[in-house]
């Protein structure tokens, strides 16, 4: 958002001339940042930033009576400033607007929302008498939220593994590793949040068995919690390579909170590390050691990084942005033998490392529910509304494997905002609400300055075609088959990529 020193006062009336349809104006209401948008005859004032990462919403999209952050699309009501859609969590500022004459003046400030009296009495009824969630990543943590949001007062619990509270995790491998993000920033919602919510959260509780028959699920520490429904959002774990010579000091894998405060530790006396993999988490790591001055090497099986999921020219383009920051690549190689401070390569080469980071991939955390005898294809299988195979059992996040209306075929992704939004519709429809998941699936991944936005699902394609210019970090990378547009590949171009995703969504493709 452009900043301006003679911003309106919106309190004061703004001519209703000077503001076109679907636009915005910057402004104030009692002294804090403000958009004003006109939809047809309305006319709406919200607080002028997300409440994720602070994105300017007057650089984002008016979809009805919504808006969508350009950074990494939530969505808000302009009706009541709700957060509709994760990443988002919180709602922001909505003030009451009104037409006098020539001008438009903005009010009172409306009461957060509060959907405390969503649950009626007839629905009441047929709530379950408990919620109990296995996993404390986005999506358990989002389906928390959202059935306190919603109104459910029944027992909640999240159960997990994991030490920390629900984190950010897109951060792990980007600013918090980088060394720009501090450790306060990481939690996704403070201690008091689950008290005030009466959340109970489990952590170090590893799940033994579910019992989906007799609802219950049984924990390694004899403790057996009962449920009248269940979600279950395991996540995905490291896909763990055994390299002959290396210690277990030397080798780190990067999933958890604790996990990124171990390499971030062992890089403040490291002066060159060795990352294995040329996925987004693996370039990620390197872009983070390199902001910290630390030599990279990626040591990669495939003959471009990211090829495979983007392409031959981004991934080119991508190694091009690694290799200006230092970063040494060693391509159609991996790494056959660790001795000391010595890493072996399969070409015959070796370099020097202090320590090696493996991001060669995740799998689904499935363990769990194929002992259960939920049905299993490469995931959880779950229908539209996120059900699984047993009733009162739902799944989300990167362990479900969903009937996806856009591409037409079930897939499974492992996506931080699908995987917030699932828990959202998932705890919806444990709920009552029958809300099928349609959402077009985003993720966003930084490289140093370039960040690439990603609408859509592709798995494989027959064309690519390229808007604008990638080396001049400006461009949309669309992927076709069949004439059909899959999915959406932005740098810099934040607005096009909300409008992919809306057109995704409506089914009105190809964008005008």
């Amino acid at each position: 958002m452009a900043e301006t020193e003679n911003v309106p006062d919106f309190t004061s009336g703004f001519p209703v001339g000077d503001l076109q349809e679907g636009g915005f104006v910057i402004g104030k209401v009692d002294g804090e940042d403000a958009i004003l948008v006109r939809s047809g005859s309305e006319f709406f004032a919200v607080g002028a930033h997300c409440t994720h990462y602070h994105g300017p919403l007057s650089d984002g999209l008016i979809v009805g009576d919504t808006v969508r952050c350009p950074w990494h699309h939530a969505c808000f009501s302009l009706r009541s400033g709700e957060a509709l859609r994760a990443p988002a969590l919180d709602s922001i500022s909505c003030w009451r607007a009104e037409r006098v004459g020539d001008k438009v003046f903005v009010r009172a400030r409306l009461a957060q929302p509060n959907s405390n009296l969503a649950l009626n009495s007839a629905n009441s009824e047929n709530l379950p008498a408990s919620v109990v969630i296995i996993g404390g990543g986005a999506a358990g943590l989002a389906a928390a939220d959202m059935l306190r949001r919603e109104g459910y007062d029944g027992p909640v619990s999240i159960i997990s593994a994991d030490d920390s509270a629900p984190y950010d995790r897109p951060n792990l491998s980007k600013d918090f590793l980088a060394g720009t993000a501090s450790d306060d920033w990481i939690p996704l919602r403070s201690p008091e949040f689950y008290v005030d919510r009466r959340i109970e959260l489990l952590l170090n509780s590893q799940v033994s068995s579910l019992d989906s028959h007799k609802k219950s699920v049984h924990l390694e520490n004899g403790k057996t919690l009962g449920y009248g429904a269940l979600l279950i959002a395991t996540g995905a774990d490291p896909v763990r390579l055994a390299i002959e010579g290396a210690t277990d000091s030397q080798i780190h894998y990067l999933r958890t909170f604790a996990d990124s405060r171990a390499i971030v530790h062992k890089a403040q006396n490291a002066k060159r590390v060795v990352v294995v993999g040329a996925s987004f988490i693996g370039l990620e790591v390197a872009a983070s050691l390199r902001t910290r001055g630390i030599e990279v090497d990626v040591v990669a099986p495939e003959s471009q990084p990211l090829e495979r999921v983007m392409g031959p020219e981004l991934g080119r383009f991508i190694r091009g942005v690694h290799e200006s920051h230092g970063v040494v690549f060693h391509l159609a190689e991996t790494v056959s033998r660790v001795d000391g401070r010595t890493v072996r390569l399969s070409g015959g080469s070796t370099v020097e490392a202090d320590f090696v980071v493996l991001g060669v991939g995740v799998r689904p955390s499935l363990a769990l529910a194929e002992h259960a005898g939920l049905t299993i294809d490469r995931g959880i299988v779950v229908n539209e509304y996120l059900e699984t195979s047993a009733p009162g059992v739902f799944a989300a996040g990167d362990v479900a494997r969903w009937p996806d209306p856009h591409s037409g075929d079930r897939i499974r992704v492992e996506h931080w905002v699908v995987a917030e939004r699932q828990g959202q519709v998932a705890a919806r429809n444990i709920l009552g609400r029958r809300e099928k998941f349609d959402a077009v699936p985003f993720f966003w991944s930084q490289h140093y300055d370039v960040v690439i936005n990603y609408v859509g699902h592709a798995e494989h394609w027959d064309a690519i075609e390229i808007e604008g210019n990638i080396e001049a970090r400006n461009c949309a990378v669309v992927y076709k088959h069949a004439n059909d547009t899959l999915a959406v590949a932005t740098i810099a171009r934040d607005l096009e990529s909300l409008r992919y995703e809306a057109a995704m969504e409506s089914g009105k493709m190809p964008l005008p």
